[in-house]
């Protein structure tokens, strides 16, 4: 497994990334609500992204061995939709979940993040499924530091999720990030402690876990891109892109508007 240590000065180039996609979620939260289209939001992102930050969206056109090229410069995905969706004429209804995931790429480097927004007021039960999510997301990255193993990830992330009655996707997983979308090594959201990886200072990856409120399940639809619950049950997401550092870790993709750590909700 050939991971990348990232030197210094691709390191600040990172930070530099990772903070204009985490501006890019600021951006759009204000426009996310009942109303409102996936095609005007992704129309939006795309619009601040190329005009705003000079930077370009790396979704757009993408394709990966097998795929047809995403055709939308970010992903949309409500409610059972786990992830990939592409945005298009589905127009957010209140109560409606969507995770907005951004890639940007500014000079040579990628910053990847993605939040979960509400369209109005969600239930009780939609609210709690993005709470928990978002609390295995920052298990997941406050078991990162030298010395400690990529299971060690996976393992924070699947028992919070499974001791809240949630089920974690399998298929999809966290990934190395840096000149390229998507770099070794894979960085799964179960598993367990001390196995895989041993993590070094320079190695920057994302962890974003998908959790379903229902069974673990997935299928794709027509579209080649969106990946729902089988069952049709709620899902949820957040992603940070992470580097480890000497000390222990560093978020990458965070701004003034990214929402506080569980620690600080405390």
């Amino acid at each position: 497994m050939a991971v990348s240590i990232k030197t210094p000065e691709e390191i600040g180039k990172m930070r530099v990334a990772g903070r204009l996609a985490a501006d890019v979620l600021d951006f759009i939260a204000p426009h996310v609500k009942p109303g409102v289209t996936t095609a005007e939001l992704d129309r939006l992102c795309h619009e601040y992204i190329s005009e705003v930050q000079q930077a370009t969206p790396a979704p757009l056109n993408y394709a990966p061995p097998g795929y047809q090229p995403f055709p939308r410069s970010i992903c949309t995905s409500v409610n059972h939709v786990v992830c990939h969706g592409v945005p298009g004429d589905k127009t957010l209804r209140a109560g409606d979940i969507i995770n907005i995931d951004v890639t940007v790429i500014k000079n040579g480097f990628h910053g990847d993040t993605s939040r979960m927004f509400f369209a109005g007021r969600p239930s009780i039960q939609a609210r709690r499924l993005c709470d928990v999510t978002y609390e295995c997301l920052w298990r997941g990255i406050e078991s990162v530091a030298p010395g400690a193993h990529l299971g060690d990830i996976g393992h924070a992330v699947q028992s919070h999720a499974e001791k809240h009655g949630y089920s974690v996707v399998r298929e999809f997983f966290g990934h190395g990030i840096g000149r390229k979308f998507h770099e070794e090594p894979q960085v799964l959201h179960y598993g367990r402690p001390g196995t895989g990886l041993k993590l070094q200072p320079g190695m920057i990856f994302t962890i974003e876990p998908m959790i379903n409120a229902g069974r673990p399940g997935i299928r794709c639809l027509a579209d080649g891109w969106t990946i729902v619950t089988a069952d049709h049950s709620l899902s949820a997401q957040w992603e940070h892109t992470v580097l480890v550092t000497d000390a222990g870790y560093e978020v990458l993709t965070v701004s003034e508007g990214a929402p506080p750590t569980p620690a600080q909700r405390n």
